[in-house]
């Protein structure tokens, strides 16, 4: 299927609850409001731990997707990786899907104890640890020895519902991590936004600019190839979605949030979504036929106002 006409599919990044009853009642309301993936970050501050949390949600919706957007890599070992998201994929009946990244917090990695290395190192190791976990979760006993991880005659049980693997998407917004998810993942995820000074604030918001984005999607297509490149799921991870009549106005207060930016490249973003809702869908099928942008994951604060055009485009 070519990229850019792939069927729409959306998500809704969930952070936190008060109670278990709390969490399950949004993965109904959630499923109830068209959209078909749940995920979770992963942060080491007040959000649910992932692979938990979304056991949780499973057991109580009764089709909705399940996924980690996206996890830090440096957290876990990858042979302890696959194990749990394999046990996740099998007590969800195959709806996981994995989402993968390299880390970007440097305050995370200061408060755990871990060294917080350059982005390329950092990168490296997604590398070598997706190539460990995709070979677990397809079954193999894997034997492994690179600069970072070191395997010997390991394999999983249980193995994943989904074969080969649960699907992968491999996030941020980096352009070796791009070119890793575009040879590896089966979904690459755009974030668009990049941590100063080593992963501190504040954000460099340059790669919202059309410009940038045409840009990662090349490097996405070079590297995939085109044959690889046709059958990726590009997916962008929103950040903001305003419905009102008046488009230029809510990109001028916008400003204050993120000023780098003109209230023009604001709106022409693919991470942030403002206008009426026929606005909004038209916008997202520009995008679609522009970048082949055909997933969404909206943050849990916007799953409301967004959902009239979840209904009307998810599946088209």
């Amino acid at each position: 299927m070519e990229t850019g006409s792939r069927p729409f599919r959306f998500g809704v990044n969930v952070w936190s609850a008060r109670s278990a009853s709390e969490w399950a009642e949004k993965a109904l309301r959630i499923e109830e409001l068209g959209y078909q993936v749940f995920t979770v970050p992963d942060h080491l501050t007040d959000f649910l731990a992932p692979f938990p949390a979304l056991v949780s949600a499973a057991a109580a919706s009764a089709r909705l997707r399940i996924g980690t957007n996206v996890l830090n890599n440096d957290l876990r070992h990858p042979v302890l990786l696959a194990r749990e998201a394999a046990t996740v994929d099998f007590l969800s009946d195959g709806r996981l899907q994995l989402g993968l990244g390299a880390g970007s917090m440097r305050a995370e990695y200061e408060e755990a104890g871990l060294n917080f290395d350059r982005g390329a190192l950092r990168v490296a190791r997604l590398a070598e640890a997706v190539a460990i976990i995709k070979r677990l979760l397809g079954g193999e006993t894997v034997t492994f020895t690179g600069n970072h991880y070191r395997v010997a005659n390991h394999t999983i049980a249980p193995l994943p519902v989904q074969r080969p693997h649960p699907p992968i998407l491999i996030g941020g917004n980096g352009r070796q991590l791009l070119a890793l998810a575009a040879r590896e993942a089966d979904i690459v995820g755009l974030g668009g936004i990049t941590f100063g000074n080593r992963g501190a604030p504040p954000a460099d918001l340059s790669g919202w600019r059309v410009a940038a984005v045409d840009e990662r999607i090349k490097l996405i297509r070079e590297a995939a190839g085109e044959e690889r490149y046709a059958q990726l799921e590009i997916h962008a991870l929103l950040q903001g979605v305003i419905v009102t009549n008046d488009r230029r106005r809510a990109a001028e207060e916008l400003r204050v949030r993120w000023p780098q930016l003109t209230a023009e490249e604001i709106l022409q973003a693919p991470y942030v979504l403002i206008g009426t809702l026929e606005e909004i869908s038209a916008g997202l099928c520009a995008r679609r036929q522009r970048w082949g942008i055909s997933g969404y994951t909206v943050q849990e604060p916007y799953m409301e106002a967004f959902a009239p055009v979840v209904v009307e485009l998810a599946g088209t």
